[in-house]
Protein backbone atom coordinates (compact mmCIF):
# COMPACT_ATOMS: atom_id res chain seq x y z
CA UNK A 1 0.00 0.00 0.00
CA UNK A 2 1.60 3.11 -0.69
CA UNK A 3 -0.08 6.19 1.75
CA UNK A 4 -1.17 5.63 5.37
CA UNK A 5 -3.50 8.20 6.37
CA UNK A 6 -7.69 8.23 6.20
CA UNK A 7 -7.64 5.92 3.24
CA UNK A 8 -4.70 3.92 4.07
CA UNK A 9 -6.11 2.91 7.66
CA UNK A 10 -9.43 2.83 5.90
CA UNK A 11 -8.29 -0.39 3.19
CA UNK A 12 -5.77 -1.41 5.86
CA UNK A 13 -8.92 -2.54 7.88
CA UNK A 14 -10.19 -4.46 4.62
CA UNK A 15 -7.50 -6.02 3.71
CA UNK A 16 -6.61 -6.67 7.00
CA UNK A 17 -10.41 -8.67 7.89
CA UNK A 18 -11.28 -9.94 4.06
CA UNK A 19 -10.25 -13.27 4.98
CA UNK A 20 -10.97 -13.66 8.20
CA UNK A 21 -15.02 -13.08 7.12
CA UNK A 22 -14.75 -14.30 3.69
CA UNK A 23 -13.85 -17.91 2.27
CA UNK A 24 -11.57 -16.54 -0.17
CA UNK A 25 -9.32 -18.36 -3.04
CA UNK A 26 -6.36 -16.48 -1.95
CA UNK A 27 -5.57 -15.11 2.01
CA UNK A 28 -4.15 -11.54 1.66
CA UNK A 29 -0.69 -10.88 2.98
CA UNK A 30 0.11 -7.38 3.97
CA UNK A 31 3.61 -7.28 3.12
CA UNK A 32 4.65 -3.31 2.75
CA UNK A 33 3.28 -0.15 3.55
CA UNK A 34 4.87 2.96 2.35
CA UNK A 35 4.97 6.87 3.30
CA UNK A 36 7.09 9.58 2.75
CA UNK A 37 7.50 10.34 7.05
CA UNK A 38 9.95 6.94 8.05
CA UNK A 39 8.66 7.58 11.78
CA UNK A 40 4.90 8.13 10.47
CA UNK A 41 5.08 5.27 8.10
CA UNK A 42 6.18 2.52 10.83
CA UNK A 43 4.16 3.78 13.26
CA UNK A 44 1.52 3.06 10.99
CA UNK A 45 2.69 -0.42 9.72
CA UNK A 46 2.53 -1.21 12.82
CA UNK A 47 -0.62 0.14 14.00
CA UNK A 48 -2.37 -2.19 11.15
CA UNK A 49 -0.06 -4.68 11.19
CA UNK A 50 2.18 -4.38 7.79
CA UNK A 51 4.99 -6.73 8.01
CA UNK A 52 7.36 -3.89 6.32
CA UNK A 53 7.56 0.19 5.92
CA UNK A 54 8.96 2.23 2.82
CA UNK A 55 9.75 5.37 2.52
CA UNK A 56 9.99 5.27 -1.83
CA UNK A 57 7.24 3.86 -3.63
CA UNK A 58 9.48 2.72 -5.95
CA UNK A 59 11.20 0.01 -3.76
CA UNK A 60 7.75 -0.95 -2.87
CA UNK A 61 6.90 -1.84 -6.37
CA UNK A 62 9.92 -3.76 -6.85
CA UNK A 63 9.29 -5.99 -4.08
CA UNK A 64 9.04 -9.93 -4.77
CA UNK A 65 6.72 -10.14 -2.15
CA UNK A 66 4.32 -7.38 -3.39
CA UNK A 67 1.53 -8.36 -5.95
CA UNK A 68 -1.10 -5.94 -5.37
CA UNK A 69 -0.41 -2.10 -5.05
CA UNK A 70 -3.22 -0.31 -3.17
CA UNK A 71 -2.80 3.32 -4.09
CA UNK A 72 -3.86 5.66 -1.82
CA UNK A 73 -2.49 8.49 -1.90
CA UNK A 74 -3.53 12.30 -3.15
CA UNK A 75 -4.63 12.25 -6.89
CA UNK A 76 -1.40 13.73 -7.85
CA UNK A 77 0.22 10.76 -8.14
CA UNK A 78 -2.10 8.06 -8.82
CA UNK A 79 -1.12 8.11 -12.62
CA UNK A 80 2.59 7.47 -12.44
CA UNK A 81 2.58 5.52 -9.55
CA UNK A 82 -0.45 3.16 -11.36
CA UNK A 83 1.45 2.79 -14.49
CA UNK A 84 4.76 1.82 -12.73
CA UNK A 85 3.16 -0.58 -10.66
CA UNK A 86 1.47 -2.02 -13.59
CA UNK A 87 4.66 -1.81 -15.58
CA UNK A 88 6.33 -4.07 -12.77
CA UNK A 89 3.99 -6.76 -13.49
CA UNK A 90 1.31 -6.10 -9.97
CA UNK A 91 -2.11 -5.60 -10.03
CA UNK A 92 -3.59 -2.80 -8.94
CA UNK A 93 -6.25 -0.93 -6.50
CA UNK A 94 -6.31 2.96 -6.92
CA UNK A 95 -8.72 5.15 -5.09
CA UNK A 96 -10.81 7.63 -6.82
CA UNK A 97 -11.03 9.61 -8.69
CA UNK A 98 -8.64 7.64 -10.83
CA UNK A 99 -6.92 10.85 -11.48
CA UNK A 100 -6.67 14.39 -11.14
CA UNK A 101 -7.06 14.69 -15.22
CA UNK A 102 -8.57 13.07 -17.92
CA UNK A 103 -5.26 12.62 -20.04
CA UNK A 104 -3.95 11.02 -16.57
CA UNK A 105 -7.12 8.84 -16.16
CA UNK A 106 -6.66 7.67 -19.82
CA UNK A 107 -2.68 7.00 -20.09
CA UNK A 108 -3.87 4.60 -16.60
CA UNK A 109 -6.35 3.14 -18.89
CA UNK A 110 -4.45 2.23 -21.80
CA UNK A 111 -1.72 1.01 -18.81
CA UNK A 112 -4.49 -1.37 -17.55
CA UNK A 113 -5.01 -2.68 -21.24
CA UNK A 114 -1.54 -3.47 -21.90
CA UNK A 115 -0.96 -5.29 -18.53
CA UNK A 116 -3.99 -7.02 -18.73
CA UNK A 117 -3.07 -8.97 -21.50
CA UNK A 118 -0.33 -9.85 -19.55
CA UNK A 119 -2.31 -11.09 -16.68
CA UNK A 120 -2.33 -8.12 -14.33
CA UNK A 121 -6.05 -6.61 -13.12
CA UNK A 122 -6.47 -2.91 -12.30
CA UNK A 123 -9.86 -1.50 -10.20
CA UNK A 124 -10.33 1.67 -8.87
CA UNK A 125 -11.95 1.87 -5.40
CA UNK A 126 -15.70 3.48 -5.54
CA UNK A 127 -16.47 1.58 -2.04
CA UNK A 128 -19.95 3.09 -2.04
CA UNK A 129 -20.81 0.20 -4.50
CA UNK A 130 -19.77 -2.28 -1.90
CA UNK A 131 -22.75 -1.12 0.57
CA UNK A 132 -25.21 -4.36 0.69
CA UNK A 133 -27.83 -1.85 0.46
CA UNK A 134 -26.61 -0.57 -2.65
CA UNK A 135 -25.96 -3.38 -4.37
CA UNK A 136 -29.32 -4.76 -3.83
CA UNK A 137 -30.88 -1.51 -5.24
CA UNK A 138 -28.78 -2.08 -8.05
CA UNK A 139 -29.90 -5.84 -8.56
CA UNK A 140 -33.54 -4.29 -7.87
CA UNK A 141 -33.05 -1.60 -10.99
CA UNK A 142 -31.27 -3.88 -13.12
CA UNK A 143 -34.16 -6.93 -12.92
CA UNK A 144 -36.69 -3.70 -14.05
CA UNK A 145 -38.59 -3.27 -10.99
CA UNK A 146 -38.72 0.30 -11.58
CA UNK A 147 -39.44 0.19 -14.94
CA UNK A 148 -38.17 2.51 -16.90
CA UNK A 149 -36.47 5.41 -15.01
CA UNK A 150 -36.98 9.14 -15.11
CA UNK A 151 -35.45 11.01 -12.22
CA UNK A 152 -32.21 10.42 -10.17
CA UNK A 153 -31.42 12.86 -7.56
CA UNK A 154 -28.12 12.50 -5.33
CA UNK A 155 -26.39 14.47 -2.69
CA UNK A 156 -23.25 14.41 -0.42
CA UNK A 157 -22.72 16.90 2.05
CA UNK A 158 -20.39 17.55 4.68
CA UNK A 159 -19.06 20.01 6.63
CA UNK A 160 -15.59 19.50 7.98
CA UNK A 161 -14.62 22.66 5.84
CA UNK A 162 -17.58 25.17 7.27
CA UNK A 163 -15.25 26.87 10.01
CA UNK A 164 -13.29 29.24 8.06
CA UNK A 165 -9.90 28.62 10.55
CA UNK A 166 -9.82 25.20 8.96
CA UNK A 167 -6.34 24.47 7.71
CA UNK A 168 -5.45 24.48 3.87
CA UNK A 169 -4.56 20.28 3.45
CA UNK A 170 -3.50 19.33 0.41
CA UNK A 171 -7.50 18.65 -0.16
CA UNK A 172 -7.75 22.43 -0.84
CA UNK A 173 -4.97 22.83 -3.41
CA UNK A 174 -5.56 21.93 -7.26
CA UNK A 175 -2.11 20.57 -7.71
CA UNK A 176 -2.94 17.53 -5.66
CA UNK A 177 -6.45 17.01 -5.30
CA UNK A 178 -7.16 18.09 -8.73
CA UNK A 179 -10.70 19.70 -7.55
CA UNK A 180 -12.15 19.86 -4.42
CA UNK A 181 -15.80 18.85 -3.40
CA UNK A 182 -16.21 18.05 -6.69
CA UNK A 183 -13.59 15.60 -6.92
CA UNK A 184 -13.56 14.23 -3.16
CA UNK A 185 -17.65 13.64 -2.81
CA UNK A 186 -18.66 14.14 -6.36
CA UNK A 187 -16.73 11.46 -8.26
CA UNK A 188 -19.07 9.33 -5.69
CA UNK A 189 -22.32 10.39 -6.77
CA UNK A 190 -21.51 10.20 -10.22
CA UNK A 191 -20.45 6.78 -10.02
CA UNK A 192 -23.43 6.04 -7.94
CA UNK A 193 -25.34 7.06 -10.31
CA UNK A 194 -23.84 5.59 -13.33
CA UNK A 195 -23.77 2.39 -11.21
CA UNK A 196 -27.27 1.84 -10.03
CA UNK A 197 -29.22 3.04 -13.28
CA UNK A 198 -26.18 0.84 -15.71
CA UNK A 199 -26.40 4.19 -17.67
CA UNK A 200 -23.96 6.75 -18.65
CA UNK A 201 -24.24 10.73 -18.17
CA UNK A 202 -23.89 12.31 -21.34
CA UNK A 203 -24.26 15.69 -20.49
CA UNK A 204 -24.27 18.34 -17.65
CA UNK A 205 -24.76 22.06 -16.71
CA UNK A 206 -23.28 22.90 -13.49
CA UNK A 207 -22.29 26.02 -11.08
CA UNK A 208 -19.36 25.84 -8.02
CA UNK A 209 -18.12 28.31 -5.90
CA UNK A 210 -15.16 28.47 -3.20
CA UNK A 211 -16.82 30.05 -0.45
CA UNK A 212 -13.89 30.21 1.67
CA UNK A 213 -10.75 31.68 -0.53
CA UNK A 214 -8.06 31.82 2.11
CA UNK A 215 -7.33 29.41 4.87
CA UNK A 216 -4.52 29.28 7.09
CA UNK A 217 -1.50 27.16 5.92
CA UNK A 218 -0.66 24.21 8.02
CA UNK A 219 1.40 24.08 10.41
CA UNK A 220 3.33 20.53 10.64
CA UNK A 221 1.60 17.65 8.84
CA UNK A 222 -1.55 16.90 7.24
CA UNK A 223 -3.54 14.31 9.39
CA UNK A 224 -6.35 13.20 7.42
CA UNK A 225 -8.94 15.87 6.98
CA UNK A 226 -6.97 17.74 9.68
CA UNK A 227 -4.33 19.46 10.91
CA UNK A 228 -2.72 21.96 12.96
CA UNK A 229 -3.52 26.06 11.57
CA UNK A 230 -0.09 28.43 11.01
CA UNK A 231 -0.66 31.71 11.20
CA UNK A 232 -0.11 32.77 7.84
CA UNK A 233 -2.53 31.85 5.04
CA UNK A 234 -3.18 30.81 1.19
CA UNK A 235 -4.64 30.61 -1.79
CA UNK A 236 -7.78 28.11 -1.60
CA UNK A 237 -7.62 26.55 -5.46
CA UNK A 238 -10.14 24.10 -5.49
CA UNK A 239 -14.10 24.16 -5.11
CA UNK A 240 -15.68 24.37 -1.71
CA UNK A 241 -19.43 23.26 -3.45
CA UNK A 242 -20.70 21.97 -6.60
CA UNK A 243 -24.27 21.37 -7.91
CA UNK A 244 -25.37 20.19 -11.37
CA UNK A 245 -27.94 18.90 -13.08
CA UNK A 246 -27.32 16.30 -15.89
CA UNK A 247 -29.16 14.04 -18.77
CA UNK A 248 -28.15 9.70 -18.84
CA UNK A 249 -27.99 8.16 -22.23
CA UNK A 250 -31.77 7.04 -21.98
CA UNK A 251 -32.82 10.51 -21.61
CA UNK A 252 -33.49 10.40 -17.40
CA UNK A 253 -32.69 13.51 -16.02
CA UNK A 254 -30.37 13.92 -12.81
CA UNK A 255 -29.55 16.34 -10.04
CA UNK A 256 -26.07 16.25 -8.22
CA UNK A 257 -24.66 18.57 -4.92
CA UNK A 258 -21.58 17.81 -3.60
CA UNK A 259 -20.21 20.19 -0.74
CA UNK A 260 -17.73 20.29 2.64
CA UNK A 261 -19.42 23.31 3.73
CA UNK A 262 -22.97 22.15 4.78
CA UNK A 263 -23.01 22.93 8.88
CA UNK A 264 -24.11 20.12 10.58
CA UNK A 265 -23.84 17.09 7.76
CA UNK A 266 -20.88 15.34 8.58
CA UNK A 267 -21.30 12.58 6.09
CA UNK A 268 -24.76 12.97 4.46
CA UNK A 269 -24.65 10.92 1.24
CA UNK A 270 -28.77 10.60 -0.14
CA UNK A 271 -30.10 9.19 -3.31
CA UNK A 272 -33.63 8.96 -4.62
CA UNK A 273 -34.12 6.98 -8.01
CA UNK A 274 -37.58 7.54 -9.53
CA UNK A 275 -39.06 5.05 -12.18
CA UNK A 276 -42.61 4.77 -14.23
CA UNK A 277 -43.33 0.82 -11.69
CA UNK A 278 -41.29 2.12 -8.37
CA UNK A 279 -38.99 4.26 -6.65
CA UNK A 280 -36.08 3.59 -4.20
CA UNK A 281 -34.18 5.83 -1.90
CA UNK A 282 -30.91 5.29 0.12
CA UNK A 283 -29.09 7.55 2.72
CA UNK A 284 -25.74 6.49 3.64
CA UNK A 285 -26.56 7.99 7.69
CA UNK A 286 -28.72 4.85 7.67
CA UNK A 287 -26.94 2.63 5.58
CA UNK A 288 -28.43 -0.85 6.57
CA UNK A 289 -31.55 0.14 5.23
CA UNK A 290 -33.16 0.79 1.80
CA UNK A 291 -36.49 2.29 0.93
CA UNK A 292 -38.89 0.86 -2.08
CA UNK A 293 -41.93 2.41 -3.00
CA UNK A 294 -43.66 -0.29 -5.66
CA UNK A 295 -46.08 2.01 -7.56
CA UNK A 296 -48.27 -1.13 -9.10
CA UNK A 297 -49.53 -1.51 -5.53
CA UNK A 298 -52.77 -0.17 -5.11
CA UNK A 299 -52.74 3.58 -3.99
CA UNK A 300 -54.83 3.05 -0.73
CA UNK A 301 -51.97 0.79 0.73
CA UNK A 302 -48.75 1.93 -1.58
CA UNK A 303 -45.49 3.89 -0.49
CA UNK A 304 -42.12 3.76 0.49
CA UNK A 305 -41.55 0.62 2.78
CA UNK A 306 -38.60 0.09 4.87
CA UNK A 307 -35.94 -3.37 3.65
CA UNK A 308 -33.62 -3.83 6.40
CA UNK A 309 -30.68 -5.31 4.48
CA UNK A 310 -29.08 -7.31 6.65
CA UNK A 311 -30.15 -10.77 5.38
CA UNK A 312 -27.78 -13.09 3.99
CA UNK A 313 -29.72 -13.46 0.68
CA UNK A 314 -28.06 -9.95 0.82
CA UNK A 315 -25.25 -8.87 -1.52
CA UNK A 316 -22.04 -9.67 0.93
CA UNK A 317 -23.90 -10.55 4.12
CA UNK A 318 -23.62 -14.28 3.62
CA UNK A 319 -20.68 -14.25 5.26
CA UNK A 320 -21.32 -11.36 7.98
CA UNK A 321 -24.06 -11.85 11.30
CA UNK A 322 -27.62 -13.02 11.78
CA UNK A 323 -30.39 -10.29 10.83
CA UNK A 324 -30.84 -7.71 12.05
CA UNK A 325 -27.38 -7.07 13.10
CA UNK A 326 -26.00 -3.82 10.93
CA UNK A 327 -22.58 -3.43 9.30
CA UNK A 328 -20.87 -0.30 9.00
CA UNK A 329 -18.19 2.49 6.64
CA UNK A 330 -15.44 0.15 7.27
CA UNK A 331 -17.40 -3.12 5.98
CA UNK A 332 -17.12 -1.48 2.13
CA UNK A 333 -13.16 -1.82 2.03
CA UNK A 334 -13.78 -5.53 3.52
CA UNK A 335 -15.71 -5.98 0.67
CA UNK A 336 -13.69 -4.34 -1.82
CA UNK A 337 -10.89 -6.81 -0.66
CA UNK A 338 -12.67 -9.82 -1.25
CA UNK A 339 -14.25 -8.72 -4.38
CA UNK A 340 -10.93 -7.51 -5.88
CA UNK A 341 -9.24 -10.96 -4.55
CA UNK A 342 -11.73 -13.13 -6.02
CA UNK A 343 -11.15 -11.42 -9.26
CA UNK A 344 -7.01 -12.34 -9.02
CA UNK A 345 -7.50 -16.07 -8.40
CA UNK A 346 -10.67 -16.18 -11.29
CA UNK A 347 -8.66 -13.96 -13.72
CA UNK A 348 -11.42 -11.91 -14.43
CA UNK A 349 -11.69 -8.18 -15.08
CA UNK A 350 -12.69 -6.55 -11.66
CA UNK A 351 -15.47 -3.57 -11.32
CA UNK A 352 -15.34 -0.87 -11.26
CA UNK A 353 -12.56 -0.68 -13.57
CA UNK A 354 -10.07 2.12 -14.34
CA UNK A 355 -12.57 2.87 -18.14
CA UNK A 356 -15.12 3.34 -15.29
CA UNK A 357 -12.77 5.50 -13.56
CA UNK A 358 -12.13 7.48 -16.95
CA UNK A 359 -15.98 7.92 -17.50
CA UNK A 360 -15.81 9.46 -14.08
CA UNK A 361 -13.45 11.58 -15.01
CA UNK A 362 -15.02 13.01 -18.51
CA UNK A 363 -18.12 14.04 -16.18
CA UNK A 364 -16.40 15.72 -13.71
CA UNK A 365 -13.71 17.08 -16.52
CA UNK A 366 -17.29 18.47 -17.95
CA UNK A 367 -18.88 19.68 -14.79
CA UNK A 368 -15.92 22.25 -14.38
CA UNK A 369 -15.96 23.14 -17.68
CA UNK A 370 -19.89 23.89 -17.49
CA UNK A 371 -19.21 25.81 -14.44
CA UNK A 372 -16.60 27.82 -15.33
CA UNK A 373 -19.05 28.87 -18.29
CA UNK A 374 -21.45 29.84 -15.78
CA UNK A 375 -23.57 26.59 -16.24
CA UNK A 376 -23.53 26.24 -19.86
CA UNK A 377 -24.93 22.17 -20.99
CA UNK A 378 -21.97 20.28 -21.67
CA UNK A 379 -21.77 17.53 -23.44
CA UNK A 380 -19.81 14.29 -21.76
CA UNK A 381 -17.43 13.03 -24.53
CA UNK A 382 -18.32 9.29 -25.10
CA UNK A 383 -15.76 6.30 -25.74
Amino acid sequence: MVGYAFMGAAHSQGWRTAGHVFDLPMRPVLAAICGRDADAVRAAADRHGWAAAETDWRRLIARDDVQVVDICTPGDSHAEIAIAALEAGKHVLCEKPLANSVAEAEAMVRAAADARSRGQLAMVGFNYRRVPAISYARKLIAEGRLGTLRHVRVTYLQDWLADPAAPLTWRLKREHAGSGALGDLGAHIVDLAQFLTGERLVGVSALAETFVKERPVLSGASAGLSGTAGTETGPVTVDDAALFTGRLASGALASFEATRMASGRKNALHLEINGERGSLAFDLERLNELSFHDHTEPAPSSGFRRILVTEPEHPYLEAWWPPGHALGYEHTFVHQARDLVEAVAAGTDPVPSFADGLQVQRVLAAVEDSAAKNAVYTPVPQP
